[in-house]
């Protein structure tokens, strides 16, 4: 069991990236089924993002909030 060093989301940084993509995706799914279907290319375009950055090892918020929380400290 890892312990509370090497437990997964400690970062702060990542915190906010997992909270802005999931806020981001939940209210492109909200807005698909309440608006308009064509929100549900914004939750898809996420996705696929995501997906690339498992791969590539390179996610375009990531490297944008570490770039803004370095400057702020």
């Amino acid at each position: 069991m890892p312990d509370s060093e090497t437990r997964p989301g400690r970062d702060p940084e990542l915190r906010v990236h997992d909270g802005i993509i999931g806020a981001v995706t939940l209210a492109s799914v909200i807005a698909g089924v309440k608006i308009d279907p064509t929100f549900f290319w914004l939750a898809g375009a996420i996705g696929a993002v995501m997906f690339s950055s498992a791969f590539t090892g390179f996610c375009p918020l990531h490297f944008v909030l570490g770039r803004v929380m370095s400057a702020a400290d």
